[in-house]
């Protein structure tokens, strides 16, 4: 279930189970940071948007910035996750690129735009979330880096270094049809991502 979806039913002071109360609320921060970005959201706005008092929000969450950590640690968490059954949905490496590319898509389009919480927050300047960011690019890379390794026979730090560059294309482009519009179908967009991708990786290793 996704932060957004846990919002849906929240009538104020009915009682709920504690984590019930925690995803209910990170729901409603969800929605709050998305539309205002973390400088402008106020504890208050997220405790109206959950329909419960300030003191209900912080007996769950002692601030602003651990309730924002708890929300990118979920997402960061949903990313890695997508990546990784990407990867398992298959042994052929051409449909795992592709597969890799529908994860970032997917995630990116998804209702209610948590992926901004990851790849396009205001607050990067706070070393936890810098750590964060950095983290979920770094973990989803190093799924992806061996078997780059063993399709194109190249050394572990050479892997890494197109891994990391893959994902990078990966969510950057995803990033960019969303907020040009989705003027190309999306099936499309994730077909031709998908066969850059493959195109440079089959190229390796190089010929010296």
């Amino acid at each position: 279930m996704t932060a957004t979806e846990q919002t849906e039913a929240r009538p104020r002071g009915q009682r709920l189970p504690r984590r019930a109360r925690r995803n209910q609320l990170l729901g409603a921060a969800q929605e709050v940071f998305v539309a205002q970005g973390y400088h402008a959201a106020a504890m208050d706005d997220i405790a109206d948007r959950a329909g419960v008092s300030k003191p209900v929000l912080y007996q769950h969450f002692p601030g602003k910035l651990e309730l924002y950590l708890a929300l990118l640690d979920q997402q960061c968490q949903a990313l890695v996750q997508a990546v990784r059954e990407a990867l398992a949905s298959t042994n052929d490496n051409k449909q795992r690129i592709a597969a890799t590319m529908d994860a970032y898509f997917s995630y990116v389009e998804h209702e209610g735009g948590a992926f901004r919480l990851v790849f396009e927050s205001d607050l990067t300047n706070e070393p936890s979330v810098r750590e964060r960011v950095d983290q979920v690019a770094l973990d989803c890379a190093k799924m992806v880096s061996p078997l780059i390794a063993e399709d194109a026979d190249l050394p572990e730090e050479q892997a890494m270094l197109l891994a990391v560059s893959l994902c990078g294309m990966a969510q950057i482009t995803a990033r960019h049809w969303l907020s040009s519009g989705q003027q190309i179908p999306g099936d499309m967009a994730r077909r031709l991502t998908a066969s850059l991708a493959w195109r440079g990786i089959a190229g390796f290793p190089m010929q010296h």
